[in-house]
């Protein structure tokens, strides 16, 4: 279930919400477990077993690392084997098989198993490292054992960030879970920042996917290099919005129940580094990878030659997070390779001049985007080609307005301007604190919630990325 369709918009969150506020306040918490549980069955209700025996091991795992302290090493070594063996069955089976078949052909070994199909349980890359970070914070001691299955029940599979994150860390939302104040200004804001995160993902993320997904659907040899750009970068704006709109419905969703969750996303598009993105782009995975992975691996303190080691690895992990596909490590990579440039040297350059630092910090990561859209990478390169030399590809039987019309032009402007233009020129004016909270900013909102609605109601095309993730 989307937070994007007219199901959870007329009757899932309106049950929850009355729920929340009418159960007596032993209840509530139960009854959100069970309206989680039910919104993960939604799409594929077998699936709610592997969600009940991820919460299950996670929750027992925790109360044995801190009973048995001599042993918890292996404890946590099991757990973490445990979950990263279910991420790997659900999301890398197949793509293992295929590359085992491919080189079983290529050495001449007359062996080729069949690749399983596997459906992929939505969110299970989020839900698995929140449960590894449950278990490995107990391990640390930066947070008791819960003795109640219920809460851990809660944070594992809480809806608001149950399919696109924001990763959570126990440590952050435990006393939240047992110990929590739903106000009027709290629910009002998390309103407010729904209404924000739907009018992205429906007003201007859908509208660049209708003209990606035409664009890359050309054959490559009626390609032209202005539909290569423009397919690049209307991409990498239909990612943010999409993205950083359902996690705005979030972060949204948990204040209307008086959580508070993480930000995840700071207008990555204004940054004038790689570094920087990193800091800006989906913030609560960089955190994960930074707190569980870079620094246990010894972050920066073991020398330069192993710093560098240390962010192949997490840049490698990053990508293979984000899907079962050689593209994805690929794109994982190139993120690390600019990261260790930038430590080589090229940050120095870069502080220089802004501007430029900027242009090419869009340059790196729109490149990437093609890697990460394009699941073939010879096709991927191909596309780049086009982008690099686009004199050479001029001419095609494919007219670019077909793809790319006035109402995708009208997104693009917004788009642009929402990714921090606005912003920043809101706050160098002094104009943020006059809008927030406005009667002007109150029409506004209810106009995107209108529009929002009737475009869903006619059926507008409504595909959702990191559903897959």
């Amino acid at each position: 279930m989307l937070f994007s369709s007219l199901t959870f918009l007329w009757i899932f969150l309106p049950i929850v919400l009355l729920g929340a506020f009418l159960l007596p306040k032993k209840a509530v918490n139960p009854f959100l477990v069970l309206a989680s549980l039910f919104f993960y069955a939604w799409g594929e209700p077998i699936y709610i077993l592997l969600m009940l025996f991820s919460i299950g091991i996670n929750w027992g795992t925790g109360m044995l690392t801190e009973r048995f302290a001599e042993k918890k090493k292996g404890i946590l070594f099991a757990n973490v084997a445990l979950n990263l063996a279910l991420l790997v069955f659900f999301k890398y089976s197949g793509m293992l098989v295929s590359l085992f078949n491919s080189a079983a052909s290529r050495w001449g070994i007359g062996l080729q198993l069949e690749t399983p199909q596997v459906a992929l349980p939505i969110g299970i890359s989020f839900f698995t490292f929140q449960a590894i970070s449950y278990v490995a914070d107990v391990y640390r001691g930066e947070t008791p054992a819960q003795k109640k299955l219920l809460n851990v029940a809660l944070y594992i599979s809480f809806f608001p960030q149950l399919i696109a994150g924001p990763i959570l860390r126990y440590r952050d939302v435990n006393e939240q879970i047992e110990h929590r104040t739903v106000t009027f200004d709290g629910f009002a804001e998390g309103v407010r920042r729904f209404i924000y995160g739907l009018g992205k993902k429906i007003l201007l993320s859908n509208v660049f996917a209708l003209s990606v997904d035409g664009l890359y659907a050309i054959p490559m040899d009626g390609r032209t290099g202005l539909m290569a750009w423009s397919a690049a970068v209307l991409y990498a704006l239909q990612i943010y919005y999409d993205f950083s709109g359902y996690s705005d419905m979030a972060v949204g969703l948990g204040r209307m129940m008086g959580f508070r969750f993480c930000e995840n996303f700071n207008y990555p598009y204004v940054s004038c580094s790689v570094q920087e993105f990193w800091r800006r782009w989906h913030i609560s995975l960089s955190v994960w990878f930074k707190e569980y992975v870079y620094i246990p691996l010894g972050g920066n303190r073991k020398g330069k030659l192993r710093t560098y080691m240390n962010l192949v690895t997490v840049f490698f992990l990053t990508g293979a997070w984000h899907g079962a596909g050689l593209n994805f490590i690929f794109w994982g990579l190139w993120h690390g390779f600019f990261q260790i440039i930038e430590r080589l040297g090229v940050n120095k350059l870069l502080k220089r001049i802004r501007p430029l630092a900027w242009l090419y910090t869009m340059l790196a990561v729109t490149f990437g985007w093609v890697f990460f859209r394009v699941e073939n990478i010879a096709h991927a390169l191909a596309v780049c080609k086009r982008m690099v030399l686009p004199w050479l590809y001029v001419r095609s039987t494919y007219p670019i307005e077909s793809y790319v019309n006035l109402h995708t032009l009208a997104a693009l402007a917004a788009g642009v301007l929402g990714a921090g233009v606005i912003q920043w020129a809101g706050r160098r004016l002094r104009l943020t604190d006059k809008w927030k909270n406005s009667l002007f900013e109150t029409v506004f909102l209810a106009a995107v919630l209108l529009w929002c609605i009737a475009s869903l109601a006619s059926n507008t095309y409504n595909p959702f990325i990191y559903f897959k993730f």
